[in-house]
């Protein structure tokens, strides 16, 4: 079957066309509007973006890409609670684009407990009347997406949080050329035998094995590997360099492709540490020593921020036209929906 074709039979929420689109999610972004002014920036001394699944991974790309820039320590924080340091003097924004994520509404009453300052993300739900009630900035965004697939507008929604705060210099320039970029990649990953769909293909059968490296990529891979994971309906698995190399390394002593059918994607960069890309060379033999393929993934752009949205971009694509290929509609996630529903049922 043809592009069409899948996305005929197995994409029943269309999002084709949500990927195609997905430069106005950063349109959204860039026009939305907060009253921020109970934000006292001078009290800041740590930043702690919290949130689960597609609402978290926008914190990851965000402290990956400008953590050269903050002059304060910033973390994600995936938990039902907040960390022990967190207080008067935290900045805790908060997002779920549901605005019903149990583990974010219990780390935002954490946040009030602690009397940290608060921003949050949301279309609604209940973290918007958390919110209201106690005249919480909110920045609200575009409704009708799944939380994976709003990815730009949550990432670029941090953005423009940290420069309307000053944490990061204005970023006029970075919306822009973001929105050329997925505009231009959208028209040319959407068409017969493009780059993502031939990728697919290859990992047709086999079990994606992702490698990037911590400082740089660790949101590339990790978000490719939850793409994976909930579009493609398919284990995937995501380590970091150099940590990697100082012990799973030494499970390609062992590696048997007739018993684990896996093929290795190593995110590559230029501005890698020069010590880190010698370790990708190094372990990139150990790992051909036991047959196994590698696929290198390296974006072309002129600027490093540019690259890790051309490569989640590209992600996302490989993910979804994996799931069509492999039979499945990318939009469903039927074993998140039953674990919510059976704690739901469970609650006291």
């Amino acid at each position: 079957m043809n592009i069409p074709e899948l996305v005929s039979k197995y994409d029943l929420d269309n999002q084709f066309e949500v990927l195609i689109n997905s430069y106005r999610q950063i349109e959204y972004a860039r026009q939305n509007e907060a009253d921020i002014s109970a934000i006292n920036l001078s009290k800041v001394s740590n930043l702690i973006i919290t949130g689960l699944g597609g609402s978290a991974i926008g914190g990851d790309l965000f402290i990956n890409l400008f953590t050269d820039e903050l002059n304060v320590p910033a973390i994600v924080n995936r938990n039902y609670t907040l960390p022990n340091f967190a207080d008067e003097k935290s900045l805790v924004i908060v997002s779920s684009y549901s605005g019903n994520t149990e583990e974010t509404l219990s780390a935002v009453n954490d946040a009030l407990k602690k009397e940290c300052q608060i921003i949050c993300i949301t279309t609604g739900g209940k973290l918007k009347y958390i919110a209201e009630e106690n005249n919480l900035p909110i920045f609200i965004l575009q409704k009708g997406l799944q939380p994976r697939y709003g990815v730009w507008i949550n990432f670029f929604t941090l953005i423009k949080i940290a420069q309307l705060i000053t944490l990061i210099p204005n970023q006029d320039s970075f919306f822009n050329d973001s929105i050329e970029l997925i505009k231009r990649n959208g028209k040319q990953l959407s068409v017969e035998n493009n780059k993502a769909y031939q990728i697919a293909e290859s990992l047709c059968g086999f079990i994606p094995i992702i490698y990037s490296v911590a400082d740089k990529t660790y949101a590339v891979g990790n978000r490719f590997k939850c793409q994976l994971n909930e579009n493609s309906k398919l284990h995937a698995f995501h380590n970091v360099f150099p940590e990697l190399d100082h012990n799973e390394i030494i499970g390609w002593e062992t590696f048997n492709e007739n018993k684990l059918n896996s093929k290795i994607i190593i995110i590559n960069d230029k501005d890698y540490n020069d010590r880190n890309k010698k370790r990708i060379e190094i372990t990139s033999r150990v790992i051909r020593k036991t047959g196994s393929e590698i696929i290198y993934l390296e974006s072309e752009e002129s600027n490093h921020r540019l690259r890790q949205i051309d490569l989640v971009y590209l992600g996302d694509w490989i993910s979804y036209y994996l799931a069509l290929l492999r039979g499945f509609d990318p939009s469903e996630i039927e074993n998140i929906n039953y674990l919510k529903n059976q704690l739901a049922e469970k609650s006291p």
